[in-house]
């Protein structure tokens, strides 16, 4: 079985040691490279194109956010998880709307931080629940998810409301005894009407708008 690639980014030498430690004594895991900061890993990123990147939000030289946005803009298959720490509420929605396709809490388990990787490594999203809605509490009154005014119709509120669920569109259409091409249609007008731009920003907006309870 070949093993997943690593690029791991983080200022903290010891952080990133342990990190590469458990990773490499993993069978499905491998660290191919590291960085200590973003423009490091900019200048590395086009060897390892394939590689999943575990991504420090809060570095010298250029930050987690700037990173993932110039990295997507010259990759956009790369995939990201962000590594982040309780008190950066601020940056969380940053990153999501950078690209990133998960979180990991930097005193998560070995165990978390691998169904992360097999997860993302599967083209699927892994945002903590618990992640998000403090990001939602943390940005409430706030006019950072540029919410557009259009409501979303009764339909497209059933469907966010699977999304948010975890369904993809063949199993949400198959729930709904409806085409995944009449989903994809569906999930394509929630975010030019919401303005968000990925799942984990619509999991925000319907929290916020009270289609999901915290």
């Amino acid at each position: 079985m070949s093993r997943h690639k690593i690029i791991l980014v983080d200022d903290h030498k010891l952080f990133r040691d342990g990190l590469k430690l458990l990773l490499n004594n993993n069978p499905a895991t491998e660290v191919v490279a590291e960085a200590s900061n973003g423009q490091e890993f900019l200048d590395l990123m086009d060897a390892y194109p394939d590689s999943i990147v575990l991504m420090d939000i809060d570095m010298p030289v250029l930050n987690g956010e700037e990173t993932t946005r110039m990295a997507l803009q010259r990759n956009p298959d790369m995939r990201i998880i962000a590594l982040s720490m309780f008190g950066e509420n601020e940056f969380y929605f940053k990153m999501i709307e950078a690209g990133v396709k998960g979180f990991l809490l930097k005193n998560s388990e070995i165990t978390e931080v691998l169904n992360a990787i097999e997860t993302v490594a599967h083209g699927e999203n892994c945002f903590s629940q618990e992640l998000l809605y403090s990001i939602v509490r943390n940005l409430k009154g706030s006019n950072l998810m540029n919410e557009k005014t259009d409501e979303i119709s009764e339909r497209e509120a059933q469907i966010l409301q699977l999304i948010c669920e975890g369904l993809n569109n063949q199993e949400i259409g198959d729930k709904l005894f409806i085409s995944k091409r009449t989903v994809d249609k569906h999930r394509a007008n929630i975010l030019e009407k919401t303005g968000c731009k990925n799942t984990a920003s619509l999991v925000m907006y319907a929290i916020r708008k009270g289609i999901i309870k915290v």
